[in-house]
């Protein structure tokens, strides 16, 4: 009987994808003592949106995370951290950046380091993979699919071959954050690859995004995945990840092994759905399919800060053009694999191509930059007469721009002296005073994360009560952070 083997998401992309990255870290100390012991292989922790909404929305030293929650697993399962390639935000990183940035994830308690790259280009899948297995880290080549002419399963096959000749990672995996694979193509995608790979594990990480993921994830062991991604039911579905309660009894009565702990998966579940209800989040729920998303492929979490953006600019009644607007540009484009930065480029281009009336009237430099090459090899040439049209009369200029600086690691130094590598990072990543407020907010609460029982009395029902109250004359409570006295 095969084992299949489980990578929660929970604390990572499952909030990420359902809660805007708004889980804090008091919220998940409560569970991690029963997520050290639920038999997960990894928990997932960390990618490059989890660092910048601690610092600018939580105020949480995103490092401070990592310690707190690699100690609290320390001896169970790995814990995972996402770089994307050589990118930081919307821009390319130098190389000493993006090594230092790894080095201290690790020294920090992260243990298994994934990267992927929007435009499969192996030379930037290969360079933080090298440095990351030099440091002992586990690692993870992610292929992220993409729905296209060109994303064929003899391009993975192709792209494979050239990545294990580079680096040798310790597993790959099919990363399909736009919930874009179906039962039909993992039939073909997974035996093609599992061909190449033999016994290096082959991981399916996949969104609910066109209710498919939970099928496909099925026929992917069927087809010899070894490895799923999943969250607790909670922040499951809609367009995260698929449910581990769900997928583990689909998978058991195959006759497939599933090594997770049932009752501990149930009591953390158990727990986020207290928590989505005390703070206003959702919970995930199953989608319905929608064949259009194919069209466009903008994942979900990008999909509604659009919707936000169209509204301020008062053109929300025209979405639907703006979605085939953005199906156009992703053809003309060589098709980008619709993750970040590159979702945000395309989706940018067709708001304008809307707004003003006029395709290509008006383009970002990132559009210009990506068109010659500056984020990594293009899947096909661009077509020329739209080439020009692109990149106008800036041609030299932005040529310039293409030849990303290796080294600034020294620079920054000067800059910042007697700082932590960590904060530097910080800064580097997360502009303005937003590291200032952090630090301003204090260490990271190590009190877990309270949950009030639905019919627990507020404070507000007790002092209802005793204003009320004919018979009690004196009130009095004290605790290390308040005193109140209260007579009639």
């Amino acid at each position: 009987m095969k084992e299949i083997k489980i990578v929660d998401t929970t604390i990572r992309d499952a909030h990420q994808s359902l809660w805007a990255t708004r889980m804090t870290t008091p919220m998940m100390i409560p569970m991690l003592e029963k997520l050290k012991n639920a038999e997960y292989d990894t928990v997932d922790l960390m990618a490059m949106v989890h660092f910048d909404a601690c610092v600018r929305y939580l105020r949480e030293d995103p490092w401070e995370r990592i310690r707190i929650v690699s100690k609290a697993l320390q001896g169970g399962p790995r814990v995972g951290g996402w770089i994307r390639s050589g990118l930081f935000g919307f821009d390319v990183a130098p190389d000493d950046i993006r090594e230092l940035f790894i080095e201290k994830m690790v020294d920090n308690g992260i243990n298994r380091i994934a990267a992927f790259d929007g435009l499969l280009d192996v030379d930037n899948l290969a360079k933080p993979l090298i440095h990351a297995k030099k440091l002992g880290a586990y690692t993870v080549a992610a292929l992220v699919f993409c729905d296209s002419p060109l994303h064929t399963d003899k391009l993975y096959v192709s792209k494979t071959i050239e990545l294990l000749e580079k680096v040798k990672v310790d597993a790959v995996m099919i990363k399909d954050a736009g919930g874009l694979l179906t039962p039909e193509r993992v039939r073909t995608l997974v035996p093609a690859l599992k061909q190449i790979l033999g016994d290096i594990p082959l991981e399916l990480h996949s969104h609910c995004s066109t209710g498919l993921a939970p099928v496909v994830y099925l026929e992917g062991v069927k087809h010899g995945a070894d490895v799923i991604h999943t969250a607790v039911s909670a922040l499951a579905n809609d367009i995260s990840n698929p449910s581990i309660q769900t997928i583990a009894k689909n998978l058991r009565d195959l006759n497939y092994q599933v090594n997770v702990n049932d009752q501990l998966i149930h009591e953390i579940d158990h727990y986020f759905r207290e928590v989505a209800a005390q703070e206003g989040f959702p919970l995930g729920k199953p989608k319905e399919y929608d064949s259009f998303h194919y069209k466009h492929q903008i994942p979900g979490g990008m999909l509604t800060n659009m919707y936000y953006q169209l509204e301020q600019a008062g053109i929300r009644d025209r979405q639907e053009e703006v979605l085939e607007e953005i199906s156009i540009i992703r053809e003309e484009l060589a098709y980008p694999i619709m993750v970040t930065p590159f979702s945000q480029f395309v989706g940018t281009q067709a708001v304008l191509n809307v707004l003003h009336g006029e395709r290509y009237k008006f383009v970002p430099n990132e559009i210009k930059k990506y068109a010659q090459g500056y984020y990594g090899q293009l899947m096909a040439p661009i077509d020329e007469n739209l080439l020009d049209k692109i990149i106008g009369n800036e041609t030299s200029l932005l040529a310039e721009e293409t030849k990303p600086a290796k080294r600034i690691l020294p620079e920054l130094r000067r800059q910042f002296p007697n700082m932590t590598d960590e904060e530097m990072l910080l800064r580097y990543i997360v502009k303005g005073n937003h590291v200032d407020e952090m630090k301003k907010a204090g260490p990271i609460s190590q009190e877990p994360y309270e949950v009030t029982p639905k019919n627990a009395p507020t404070i507000t029902n007790i002092l209802a009560q005793i204003t009320k109250s004919k018979e009690m004359r004196y009130f009095h409570i004290k605790s290390d952070t308040i005193k109140l006295e209260i007579g009639k």
